[in-house]
């Protein structure tokens, strides 16, 4: 089966690989032609940032006093517990005032516990105040995190990876990685095209040279649309309105990401 010709198969495929549930030798079989398929490959990777990106969505939990209380009778009754065991380990020869230094023992020891404890709670609570910031600054990070939804990667005549294309309906950018080596003349320009499933042709943009770019662009632009293509065209592109006019140098299948 042609896994490019069914994207719902190729997206679900993808989620259970990431997330281990797929076994075996379909597991086997998946990463063989993630391998060999750029756009396999493309969707496993998007499905694995997905999942590696679910752990920081968890909801910060305060604990309730009661744990706290329940350390610090811990703590301290461990404390007590070893200076107990230190005092049956120390000689017991008489001295002249032993009772005096026994009670001078029980409170240095009674107060080295509660020194102990209260280091123990501060330290919990700056380690839960640490943490708790981390996981705000993880949320932040997601939030900042481009949510693609699409995915497309466009290979050459030969078949090989020429530029990867995602698109993030959060910010309405069209981010376009080139990936093989192809580079235009200084007297043209690559000009990224939809090919909706009827009417001809439609311009995203003209494209840069440079290896990382984007491109504005509303989910419109791009919803039911299956394929995308480049074009080499003269430096600048061809007007808004009119359709390709070079040859065509990439094509891929346009993949919508099910979430």
């Amino acid at each position: 089966m042609n896994l490019l010709q069914h994207p719902e198969l190729l997206d679900q495929l993808a989620a259970a690989h990431a997330l281990g549930t797929l076994r075996g030798g379909a597991r086997r079989r998946f990463e063989a032609m993630a391998r060999e398929q750029a756009p396999v490959r493309a969707a496993a990777l998007v499905w694995q940032s997905r999942v590696s990106s679910m752990n920081e969505l968890q909801t910060p939990a305060t604990p309730a006093p009661a744990v706290w209380t329940r350390i610090e009778n811990l703590v301290h009754a461990e404390q007590q517990q070893q200076a107990m065991a230190s005092a049956r380990a120390q000689p017991a020869a008489p001295q002249r005032g032993g009772w005096l230094r026994s009670l001078a023992l029980w409170r240095g020891t009674t107060a080295a516990g509660a020194l102990a404890t209260v280091l123990a709670i501060v330290t919990a609570v700056g380690l839960r105040d640490n943490l708790g910031a981390q996981i705000g600054e993880l949320q932040a990070k997601l939030d900042a995190t481009p949510a693609v939804e699409y995915v497309a990667v466009l290979n050459d005549d030969k078949a090989s990876a020429s530029m990867l294309v995602t698109f993030d309906p959060k910010s309405k950018k069209l981010t376009l990685q080139r990936v093989g080596g192809f580079q235009e003349a200084s007297d043209k320009s690559l000009q990224l095209w939809a090919l909706p499933p009827s009417g001809g042709p439609r311009s995203l943009g003209v494209l840069s040279q440079e290896r990382l770019l984007q491109l504005a662009a509303g989910e419109g632009d791009v919803r039911e649309v299956p394929t995308l293509a480049v074009t080499l065209e003269p430096k600048g592109g061809v007007p808004v309105g009119s359709g390709p006019t070079g040859p065509v140098l990439f094509k891929g299948a346009l993949i919508q990401k099910m979430i």
